[in-house]
């Protein structure tokens, strides 16, 4: 599952990219008030969770999703392929169970069980 990453900007090194300036306008445009450089190191966490071996969970700094930051703006339904944990409420979802898939308004996918919502975390 992706998970946001918020780390401080002073804990991060500067490092040098060159953009197609078509590029740069489309992730700005794409990135809203997150900015198109949070926005970048989303796509490169996800991309390094989708290619690695670790799990979201495991040992990759910075997962500070809490509930409290989150909004949920849609959710989908799925079923579980693998053990996941819901963002909300910590439950354990197996594999094969029935759950939800959220939308953050941020564009993220998060998991959570299928009883976890209130109305309030609902846009």
């Amino acid at each position: 599952m992706t998970h946001v990453r918020q780390g401080s900007t002073t804990e991060m090194q500067v490092t040098s990219i060159r953009l197609e300036q078509e590029l740069k306008e489309h992730l700005k445009a794409l990135a809203g008030q997150q900015g198109y450089q949070a926005l970048i190191r989303e796509i490169l966490w996800n991309y390094v969770e989708q290619h690695s071996s670790l799990q979201p969970d495991q040992s990759l700094p910075n997962q500070n999703l809490t509930p409290q930051s989150l909004t949920i703006r849609a959710t989908l339904p799925a079923t579980a392929q693998s053990t996941e944990c819901c963002i909300l409420t910590g439950q354990l979802i197996h594999p094969g169970e029935s759950m939800l898939l959220g939308l953050t308004l941020e564009g993220r996918l998060v998991p959570l069980a299928a009883m976890a919502l209130s109305a309030e975390r609902l846009v």
